[in-house]
């Protein structure tokens, strides 16, 4: 089993940043990728980005430029520093673990077993 608990959300102005962190604890997550998710009110959730093990990284194009995920293998962290924050990047951003599959519909071929509680981003105009 794995615990994601994720960090760092909060209010912020249209043009601000803030920086996302997610702690796993319960086994090794060598070989799983980790990514970040979300879900506006309304909406179904999003893929956001995801690294690799090895540090690879996939963005959704609504992102790009503006995000950046990184990890820290000897931790078991995952951060997400987001710059250049608009209204519509509003949402709850869900952390999450995973290994690649076939059946995967997500960049990278990652399909995600685990996931932590949440944490609202609200970006304000």
């Amino acid at each position: 089993q794995v615990q994601l608990v994720e960090s760092g959300g909060g209010l912020v102005q249209a043009g601000g940043s803030l920086r996302l962190s997610c702690a796993a604890s319960g086994r090794t997550l060598r070989t799983y990728a980790m990514g970040w998710f979300r879900q506006a009110p309304g909406k179904v959730r999003e893929f956001v980005t995801t690294i690799s093990w090895s540090g690879g990284t996939y963005y959704a194009d609504s992102v790009k430029g503006r995000f950046t995920i990184s990890r820290d293998n000897a931790k078991n962290t995952v951060a997400l520093q987001m710059n250049s924050l608009k209204p519509e990047d509003t949402a709850v951003y869900y952390c999450a673990a995973g290994q690649r599959r076939s059946s995967s519909p997500y960049p990278g071929g990652y399909a995600y077993d685990y996931w932590g509680q949440g944490t609202q981003v609200t970006v304000s105009s």
